[in-house]
């Protein structure tokens, strides 16, 4: 055979083992794209050290229940199915939680094994990877569930552990590594010896598995042990006796793995959570002056070139616009909000502040309320489910309920829309360019017409036409020399 034949048959074979390492190459991606992606939530805990009516896994974490935090970042990873194990008060978890996933119920808490026993009906036999999660862990994040499945999934392991390194390890499960750096088994802090105790990397408590692996070893789960329960944990012992492959994903961040079973760990979530949602608004171009006094829920949306002041508190589904100055000592709820607007020291609820309003100090705005471009509502004014027009203006001490107020409208100071009768809510409507005097009663149902005014005391009770005066007071009587008889008696 001549050298450049040779050339050629190595060429061709190297060509073909290419081709071969392609295939395989591809063949693995269409797996791991192909494999379905589950998710079980143990959330049926009572959490007996909460010293609480309300079940662990809803009590609030910025506003929103730790067990909805949990959910939130699992949405986004797309799994093909979402169970949440309920026990304890499980008509009331369903209920907080809505139709976000499916339930299974753990009639007896019988150990962490146990509960995820329950979703076997859901998922037994089903090839993909699960994640298993603890409802009362709100902080992790949708990009650490990412990098453990994909850890998990790239290194072909049975099991992967969700690993910290943990600043003070004392009271968590180590992971103790063989000499290859590959996890061995899983000591609990009470259990181990010396020389384990110095290991820092701790067990979160968050699981990937093979789901049809997960499976079939907790069918030789015991429950021989001093609390008669089924642990999780023995999962991963189970599977190294069977030379299967465990893994570990240690996370950079410990904080986010932090447990709540107490108000004190509640407390910590709570400023960690604060923390990271007060950061993500400023790296997006909201200024927060101080950060340590600011409040604002996970669920607000807020535009570049908005201050926050201290004292103030966001929440709900608000979403704000751009170039407002919000605070300090504002309170607001469910809004929506347009674009340079000043909200000073004011509460409002379920309403819609449109561009250039001006609110407060001290105003208050209930909810069903549509305050309009360059509207002012000023010091200790209460608007309830009204509507005002554009450049109108309630500069103090008044309240305007149940109305609905033109463009250009003034308002005196002391004016009240009585909207109440004992029985029903009745509508005042104050239409364009209308001018109402201080201390005034409007008693709905009522309509001050366009260009009308209203004179200061006034009581009115039927319409005013357009572009009259409503004069509705009783005639003033002067008594002369009256007060001096008045000083006499006294005397």
């Amino acid at each position: 055979m001549t050298d450049e034949f040779c050339k050629r048959c190595v060429t061709f074979i190297e060509m073909n083992a290419y081709l071969r390492y392609i295939q395989l190459w591809t063949s693995r991606m269409e797996v791991t794209l192909m494999a379905k992606r589950f998710a079980v939530i143990l959330a049926a805990g009572q959490g007996t050290r909460m010293k609480s009516k309300i079940y662990k896994v809803l009590h609030p974490v910025a506003g929103r229940p730790m067990v909805m935090h949990v959910i939130k970042q699992l949405e986004s990873l797309q799994l093909d199915e979402l169970i949440t194990v309920v026990g304890h008060g499980s008509e009331t978890v369903k209920e907080r939680i809505g139709h976000s996933t499916k339930f299974v119920t753990q009639e007896e808490q019988l150990g962490t094994g146990h509960a995820v026993i329950q979703a076997e009906d859901l998922l037994k036999n089903k090839a993909g990877t699960t994640l298993v999660v603890c409802g009362d862990t709100p902080l992790i994040t949708a990009k650490t569930y990412k990098e453990l499945l994909q850890h998990h999934e790239q290194t072909g392991a049975k099991a992967t552990i969700l690993s910290a390194k943990a600043p003070d390890p004392t009271g968590y499960g180590r992971i103790i590594r063989d000499d290859h750096d590959e996890v061995e088994r899983i000591v609990e802090h009470k259990d181990a010896n010396e020389t384990e105790k110095l290991v820092d990397e701790i067990n979160t408590g968050t699981y990937c598995f093979d789901n049809v692996a997960l499976f079939e070893a907790l069918q030789n789960v015991s429950n021989d042990n001093a609390q008669g329960e089924y642990y999780l944990p023995d999962v991963i012992e189970i599977l190294r006796n069977a030379s299967e492959k465990v893994s570990a994903h240690v996370t950079n961040d410990f904080s986010e793995t932090i447990g709540i079973n107490d108000r004190i760990a509640l407390a910590e979530a709570e400023q960690i959570m604060k923390r990271r949602i007060l950061e993500k608004h400023m790296h997006n171009g909201v200024t927060i002056i101080d950060p340590a006094n600011t409040y604002i829920g996970p669920d607000v949306m807020i535009g570049q070139d908005t201050v926050i002041y201290p004292g103030t508190m966001i929440s709900g589904e608000t979403k704000i616009g751009t170039d407002n100055t919000i605070g300090p000592h504002t309170d607001i709820t469910n809004c929506t909000i347009g674009n340079h607007l000043t909200i000073n020291r004011s509460v409002v609820r379920e309403s819609y502040l449109q561009d250039y309003a001006e609110i407060g100090p001290f105003a208050n705005i209930r909810p069903e309320s549509d305050v309009g471009k360059h509207v002012k509502v000023g010091q200790f004014v209460e608007v309830k489910k009204a509507t005002i027009g554009e450049h109108s203006k309630i500069p103090h001490l008044s309240y305007i309920g149940d109305a609905e107020l033109g463009e250009n409208v003034n308002v005196g100071c002391g004016t009240i829309t009585v909207n109440y009768d004992g029985k029903n809510k009745h509508l005042t409507t104050i239409e364009d360019d209308a001018f109402i005097g201080c201390n005034s009663n409007l008693v709905a149902p009522v309509t001050v017409k366009e260009g009308a005014y209203v004179a200061a005391g006034s009581t009115i009770t039927t319409n005013v036409p357009k572009d009259s005066l409503g004069i509705a007071r009783s005639r003033q009587t002067n008594k002369e020399g009256y007060a001096r008889k008045l000083k006499k008696r006294k005397d």
